[in-house]
């Protein structure tokens, strides 16, 4: 049963069942993405590397196959999904990490950035500030100057959009950053 548009916001999971990810399932996810942000498993009976990527995108945290879906595994799926985790074949959890390091050996680590789309030079001063130092002592340990210190600091929050130097630290612990 397809749940109207007005009860999806009182949903904590979706479930999309197909047999493929075609453009028009795709569309439909987008629009879920947009309309509830809720995570999404997706039952599926084919799925490759390029479709996963788009799926992951579009909220999708757990990815069953058809043939070995079972009410126990479904149940299972939905609880992880609602919990802020995810379910995943173990095959395709390799094709994400494979993908991952491709990121990184392709598109951050050529443009200085990592993983976390952070410079190793934000990293430095992140971690300094998260130390208790001061402009004047980052900028003292890392042999930069305060301006340059300022301009990381104020080149990061903008960005990340975050408010001041206790948000940048707060939200560089809690994304595994430093």
């Amino acid at each position: 049963m397809l749940l109207p548009a007005e009860e999806r916001a009182e949903a904590d999971v979706l479930i999309y069942a197909s047999a493929r990810l075609t453009s028009s399932a795709v569309a439909l996810l987008r629009r879920w993405t947009l309309e509830t942000r809720l995570p999404v498993v997706l039952v599926i009976d084919e799925i490759n590397e390029g479709e996963l990527l788009t799926a992951v995108e579009n909220r999708v945290v757990a990815v069953l196959p058809r043939a070995a879906v079972s009410g126990e595994r479904l149940a299972h799926s939905v609880l992880a999904a609602a919990s802020g985790g995810g379910v995943l074949p173990s095959s395709m959890v390799g094709e994400l990490l494979k993908h991952v390091e491709r990121l990184q050996r392709e598109v951050f680590a050529p443009n200085g950035l990592n993983a976390a789309g952070l410079t190793p030079r934000e990293v430095d001063v992140l971690r300094l500030m998260a130390d208790g130092l001061d402009t004047q002592e980052i900028a003292g340990e890392l042999c930069y100057s305060e301006r340059t210190v300022k301009n990381v600091i104020y080149g990061l929050t903008h960005r990340l959009k975050l408010r001041n130097r206790s948000h940048a630290v707060a939200y560089a612990f809690r994304s595994g950053m430093i």
